[in-house]
């Protein structure tokens, strides 16, 4: 069994923002390693020109996918309506850029915000929440755009912390172009198992996040990533899977701040990015022979 996956690596390991400057700096340098795709955030949907983006990424040969976590007072899992509807217009609006800049994936916390809850969820954020992404996901569909929604902690989400949770809301969303989203990152502090987790997602994990334990270099912490790429394989899944880490080195306001980045875990972001390429190429191979000498 052959490795289908494309690499891809999340644009804050380049850029705090997305000036024009920033756009071609991390589209350029993603290229040149050799991924595949850079994952492009968009916590703020106008804050990226669409135009000069689709340009960058055509003129480096680069695909591209977009991600964001909804702010509290766009919350679609609240029980405000006017709330809901502002996080509503805002995953439009995120869904309208991924399209047109030719991204293939919209993903990562788009169920709720991304947050410290001081609070349960509720059945009726719950479904609230299940609502509005079946719609997003339906109008996703006309523009080709993949759906998933980012499985993370229990101190950035109140409403999908588990694999098992986020199956279980992909019922109720009840689209087929809705996928689990899953981050080694979140797995490690979640999960009773990784690669257990991965097999409990197998039929609809559509995008895989590779991040160490501590956000760093990875292979520094302590993340079994063997396990990790053996129950993919295993699974035989061939979505996107992108490289994140977050260091204090690269600030973005917006996101840094609610993800607690106080650490400065590398300053080289050229380095860190061609080490975790070159990790997780060594990672299939090695999977791949696994494979080969149990089957």
């Amino acid at each position: 069994m052959e490795n289908k996956s494309k690499l891809g690596v999340h644009a804050l390991v380049w850029v705090g923002g997305w000036s024009h400057e920033e756009c071609r700096t991390a589209i350029t340098k993603t290229a040149e390693l050799g991924y595949d795709y850079i994952e492009i955030p968009a916590l703020d949907p106008s804050s990226i020109d669409v135009k000069y983006t689709h340009t960058q990424l055509k003129e480096n040969n680069l695909g591209a996918t977009v991600s964001l976590g909804l702010p509290r007072h766009a919350d679609i899992s609240s029980e405000d309506p006017e709330v809901v509807a502002r996080g509503e217009s805002i995953l439009i609006d995120a869904l309208n850029v991924t399209r047109d800049i030719g991204g293939t994936h919209m993903c990562g916390v788009l169920f709720s915000a991304l947050t410290k809850y001081m609070h349960p969820k509720t059945e009726r954020g719950i479904n609230n929440s299940a609502e509005i992404l079946y719609r997003i996901a339906e109008k996703a569909k006309t523009a080709e755009v993949a759906i998933g929604i980012e499985v993370i902690n229990r101190y950035e989400t109140n409403l999908i912390n588990t694999g098992a949770e986020a199956m279980e809301m992909l019922k109720l969303i009840g689209s087929n172009n809705v996928s689990v989203h899953l981050d080694s990152y979140h797995m490690n502090i979640e999960e009773s198992g990784l690669g257990n987790a991965i097999r409990g997602c197998a039929k609809r994990l559509g995008y895989f996040h590779i991040g160490e334990s501590h956000r760093g270099y990875l292979g520094t912490g302590n993340i079994d990533f063997r396990d990790i790429f053996k129950a993919l394989l295993d699974i035989g899944y061939t979505g996107p899977i992108t490289f994140e880490s977050f260091s204090s080195a690269i600030v973005a306001p917006d996101l840094s701040n609610i993800l607690g980045i106080w650490r400065n875990l590398w300053e080289d972001s050229y380095d860190l990015a061609r080490h975790a390429k070159e990790f997780i190429e060594v990672q299939q191979k090695s999977a791949q022979e696994t494979f080969r000498n149990e089957h």
